[in-house]
Order: structure tokens, then C-alpha cells, then sequence
């Protein structure tokens, strides 16, 4: 097991550093001039092009010829926007917001517990009822029932997220009233932050009440940004149980009179487990991303409607601190994935 962890965390540094040069790359073709949007648009040429020199947005993408031509030392051929950021980046430093100055891991530190109390609140929903239902579908194959489950998997998938979330809002909010439409906490609740994770805070603090309401403002993005993985982990352990629940042991565990809900729960439902788990951890990576529509949407502060407003405003380090961010929690959450599967199935053996 230490051997392959090695091995596994030795190979993310390329995968890592693959992933900063496609953000790097990728933020510089999104159209527009951050120095522009900060000066507007009809700002003189000459405070322009001074702030993108301040900026250091006048050097060359990856590698500066022209200065080395002129001094001939190699050092003089990386003084470029690649190379700086790479330099911060192994020091530690995400840089700061062309806008606001502050620096990006300050903030990534203050948004980073409402996204995860959001995806693993997704997630949780997702679980909870995908496994069961996927599991009942697969019992009842060719039934009423199948169809049923089969075709609610099926829209769930299909539904935009941000349509579903306006949905949401316009029906459990503005016209029914039961839910708030947006925000993490009631302006009128007061509670004291111990974790990020307001739940849990107003349960640490012993204010029920502001958990409470941040349990209700929780339920509107957990369900729209839990929809899509919810379907899917459907699909998955439906597949993975029709599968299983043809294997000869099953139909031995059966054949000795053993309890259905035996033969189910022991016998063949742990054993569909492992693609059920895969499919699970990269849809939680994809929580993550999906999580800036949801946010947006709701106004949750996290990482996502951060990183949003950060496109609009053409903020490079935010955007590139965030998605940096997200690709890590994504190769994290795959990672611990992979070493569960000895703790479902004892037979598998990592040398």
C-alpha cells in the first residue's frame, strides 16, 4: 500500500503541473483586458499599457526571446507570465486579486467551507437516495417501477442545473414560501463561525436555531446541485446490481432459502459497490465545477460564484487560484477513491 501511494502521489506532480499550464493558457484567451476592466473602457492608452507593465501582462506568455537576445543570459529566456506565476506558485503564493488586492489564498481560505458543506450536502443527497433507489429498480426489473426510476434518472441528467435551480426557487421560495431563495444564513441570525461550516458551527455553538436556518437555506442549492450525480449514481447501481444479481452465488444464496433482503444487502449489493464508489468520487469532483452555476444562482459565497465573478471581471489569479483549486480536490477525492476498494472488496491488493 505505501508503495503504491508513492507511486500515485509521485504521479500527480506532472498531472499537476499539466493542469497549471492549461489554466494559465486558458485564462489568457478568455476576450478582454484586465487592465481595461479595472481603468474602463475609456481610459487613456497611456494608463493602460502602465498598468498592464505593472502588472507584468506586457511580457511574452512562456518564454521571452527578445530578452534574451538582448542579454544572452538564460535566465533572461523564462522572464515570462508562465514562469513568474510558476515561481510563486511553488512558494506557495496564488497571487492577489488584480481587483480587490487580496491575496487569493486568503480568500480561497474564507469561501472554501460553504462550497464543501454545499457538494457534500449534494453528495449525501445523492447517496442516500440513489443507492436505495437504483438498488429497489434493478428488484423490480422490466416492472412499472423500473421504468419509473429509469426515467426520472434519465430527466434528472437532461435538466440544466441552473434552469432547475430557478425552478426551485420560483416554486419552494416564491410560491410556497417554505424555503429562502438565496445566502447561507438569515440576516437576522447570528452565529458564531468555529469551522465554515455553519451547520455544524450553530450545533458546536449550541444555537440550534441559526443551524436550523442554515440547514434551510442549504436545502434549495444542495438539491439542484445534487440532481445530476443523483441520477447518475441511480443509473450506476442499477447496472452494477442487474449484473450481480445474475452471478451463481446469488442464485445459491437464493436457492438455500436465504432472506431476499439478505441475499441483497450481504451478498450482492456489496459486491456492486465498486464502480458505484468510482462513479461517486468523480461526481463529487464534478460538484465542484457545477457548483459555480448553483452558487451564481443562489448567491451562495463560495468558491464557484467567486471564481464567476472573477471571469467577468478578468481577474487572472482568482481564476486560475480557483480552478487550480478544484482540479486538486478533484485528483484528491479520485485518489482516496482508489484506496477504499481494499475496504469493500478484500481481495483487491495494492503492491
Amino acid at each position: 500500500m505505501t508503495s503504491y501511494l508513492t507511486r500515485r502521489l509521485l504521479g500527480l506532480i506532472p498531472l499537476l503541473i499539466g493542469v497549471t499550464f492549461l489554466i494559465f493558457l486558458l485564462t489568457r484567451v478568455i476576450p478582454g483586458d484586465p487592465a481595461v476592466a479595472m481603468l474602463g473602457e475609456r481610459a487613456a492608452p497611456n494608463l493602460v499599457e502602465r498598468l498592464r507593465r505593472d502588472m507584468g501582462l506586457d511580457r511574452p506568455l512562456f518564454l521571452n526571446t527578445a530578452a534574451y537576445r538582448e542579454s544572452g543570459q538564460l535566465r533572461s529566456l523564462f522572464d515570462s507570465q508562465y514562469f513568474t506565476y510558476m515561481g510563486r506558485l511553488v512558494r506557495g503564493d496564488l497571487g492577489r486579486s488584480v481587483l480587490t488586492l487580496v491575496p487569493v489564498s486568503q480568500s480561497l481560505r474564507h469561501r472554501f467551507p460553504a462550497t464543501i458543506e454545499l457538494a457534500l450536502a449534494a453528495m449525501l443527497l445523492a447517496i442516500a437516495v440513489g443507492i436505495p433507489a437504483g438498488t429497489w429498480a434493478s428488484r423490480k426489473r422490466g416492472t412499472l417501477s423500473d421504468t419509473f426510476v429509469t426515467l426520472v434518472a434519465i430527466v434528472g441528467v437532461s435538466f440544466p442545473v441552473f434552469w432547475l435551480a430557478i425552478i426551485l426557487i420560483y416554486f419552494f421560495a416564491v410560491v410556497l414560501g417554505w424555503l429562502p431563495p438565496s445566502g447561507r444564513l438569515s440576516s437576522t441570525t447570528q452565529l458564531q463561525s468555529v469551522t465554515g461550516f455553519y451547520v455544524l458551527d450553530g450545533i458546536l455553538t449550541g444555537n440550534l436555531r441559526a443551524s436550523l436556518d442554515a440547514l434551510k437555506h442549504l436545502i434549495l442549492p444542495a438539491v439542484a446541485l445534487g440532481t445530476i450525480p443523483l441520477a447518475i449514481v441511480v443509473r450506476m447501481t442499477r447496472s452494477a446490481m442487474l449484473e450481480v444479481l445474475g452471478q451463481d452465488y446469488v442464485r445459491t444464496a437464493r436457492a438455500k432459502g436465504i432472506n431476499e433482503r439478505r441475499v441483497v444487502r450481504k451478498h450482492s449489493l456489496k459486491n456492486a459497490l465498486l464502480p458505484v464508489i468510482t462513479i461517486i468520487g468523480l461526481s463529487f469532483g464534478s460538484l465542484l465545477s457545477g457548483a459555480i452555476l448553483t452558487e451564481t444562482v443562489f448567491s451562495w459565497p463560495g468558491i464557484g460564484r467567486w471564481v464567476y465573478d472573477g471571469i467577468t471581471s478578468r481577474d487572472y489569479p482568482i481564476i486560475q487560484g480557483g480552478v487550480l483549486f478544484v482540479a486538486i480536490v478533484f485528483v484528491v477525492v479520485n485518489l482516496l477513491v482508489d484506496l477504499t476498494y481494499p475496504l469493500i472488496d478484500p481481495r483487491i491488493q495494492y503492491s
